[in-house]
């Protein structure tokens, strides 16, 4: 999953949505070095990471990319799941996509002191150019892959995979709709369990 999901699906705890959100910067037991809240959200997002790579709608998303993208498939199926979540996100939350995200800009500024220096490095960028909010479209969504593919030197050509989300977009999204289910109901559980 990616950044937006990983933020939904930590709850209404801003600190337990910091951990998540930074979880991939902290490295095994740095984790301990954090507040009880944030180390669940880390703990929260290795476990979501895990159950998203071995759900089987996961890998028939990503099976469809892989002669092409090869290693690269599993993160770009977490960005157009991405944009399928930014884009029903009415069908997921009352709150509006634009205060939801807002919110959570002012959770990351509110809390700078604790965030690990790839976050902070990142984190002017993610505000100004609103990434979460241009999950939304597939313009958004093929700058987010532009970058992407400029971080790994243009390895995986992952800039081109607008192309396979605009052809198999009806199955992207209905794969989307069962896989999302599932992880919200997974999240849950795994959230009273840390807890």
């Amino acid at each position: 999953m990616n950044f937006l999901a990983h933020i939904y699906l930590s709850g209404d705890n801003k600190k337990v949505i910091l951990g998540n959100f930074i979880a991939d910067g902290i490295k095994g037991n740095k984790y301990k070095d954090y507040p009880k809240d944030i180390q669940t959200g880390i703990l929260l997002h290795r476990a979501i990471d895990s159950y998203t790579d071995a759900h089987p709608v996961f890998k028939q998303s990503t099976k469809r990319l892989h002669s092409r993208y090869s290693h690269f498939s599993g993160v770009i199926v977490d960005i157009y799941y991405d944009h399928f979540l930014a884009k029903n996100w009415s069908n997921y939350s009352a709150v509006p996509l634009e205060n939801y995200i807002k919110d959570f800009y002012i959770n990351l500024e509110n809390h700078i002191d604790i965030l690990p220096p790839r976050v902070i490095k990142m984190m002017p960028y993610l505000i100004h150019d609103n990434w979460l909010l241009s999950y939304a479209t597939i313009k958004g969504i093929s700058k987010v892959l532009e970058g992407m593919n400029r971080r790994t030197n243009n390895k995986g050509k992952i800039n081109n995979a607008t192309i396979e989300l605009k052809e198999y977009y009806d199955v992207f999204e209905s794969e989307f709709r069962i896989f999302f289910d599932d992880v919200i109901s997974f999240s849950k559980q795994k959230l009273e369990e840390l807890s």
